[in-house]
Order: C-alpha cells, then structure tokens, then sequence
C-alpha cells in the first residue's frame, strides 16, 4: 500500500511540475464555477483564447439564482464577452500562476452590463486548475485547459 501511495505521489506531482497557467497564442481555458456577487449569486461558465503572450479573448455566461437590482426573471441571465490582459512574464510568475485584469461586455436580461476584474489561476496539474475574479462581477471555480 505505501509502494502504492509513493508512486501516485510521484506521478501526481511529475504532472504538476510541468503545469501552466498560460501559453499565450493559441491557449485556451474553460472554467465553471460559482458567481458570488455583482449581479447575483449564481453559477458561472467561461472560455478564453489566447491571442498572444498578453492578451485573450473570450466569452461567458452566468445565470444568477437572485438579482439585487430586480427579481424579474429576464435579469438572471448575463451573456457576455470578456477581454484579459495576462501579466505572466511582465510579474515573472511561475508557470503554475496567471494573473489577469480584464473587462466583460455584455447583456443582462434587456439591459447592458459591463464589469471589470482581475482575476488568478492556479494549476494543480496540466489539465486542472482553480481561478477566483473579484472586482464588479466575482466568481471562483475550476479552470481547465484544453
């Protein structure tokens, strides 16, 4: 059983070694996870690509279970694209880390929405993460990338 144990360890963190959070072109990210507040409390589901080492490009969705502005059922539904600038190389992270200011444009219900945030990601492995965004919208889940 400890033989076992030891080379799971050994493979679980030989994959992590080689873990990161961001290539630049061509990455791509899907992510799930809980919105915790700015329009509602809900769930949350993002894609971004990568079109270079600074910049992805991407959309989402997040369906609010309750709204502070209003409880009309057309408000729970934000539809969204979202813009991330990766501070990777310009902060020197290590590869397992992306830090990400960025902006969501998008519709909520019959209204325009707009937000700003800054978001990190974390990879335990190359294919599973966690990320968490604060700022007008906030959420935490998993990230994965593709």
């Amino acid at each position: 059983m400890k033989k076992l144990f030891l080379v799971l360890m050994i493979a679980f963190f030989g994959t992590a070694a080689h873990a990161q959070a961001y290539t630049g072109k061509g990455d791509q990210k899907v992510q799930a996870g809980l919105s915790a507040w700015g329009y509602g409390t809900g769930v949350t589901g993002t894609y971004d690509y990568g079109l270079n080492q600074l910049i992805s490009v991407g959309a989402g969705l997040n369906v609010y279970f309750d709204n502070y502005k209003d409880h009309d059922k057309d408000n729970r539904v934000f539809a969204f694209g979202r813009l991330n600038f990766h501070l990777n190389e310009a902060l020197d992270l290590p590869a397992k880390w992306d830090i990400y200011p960025g902006v969501d444009v998008g519709v909520l219900g019959k209204d325009f929405g707009i937000g700003a945030h800054i978001g990190a990601r974390y990879f335990f492995t190359e294919k599973v993460g966690v990320f968490a965004e604060v700022g007008n919208n906030g959420s935490i889940g998993v990230s994965f990338n593709l």
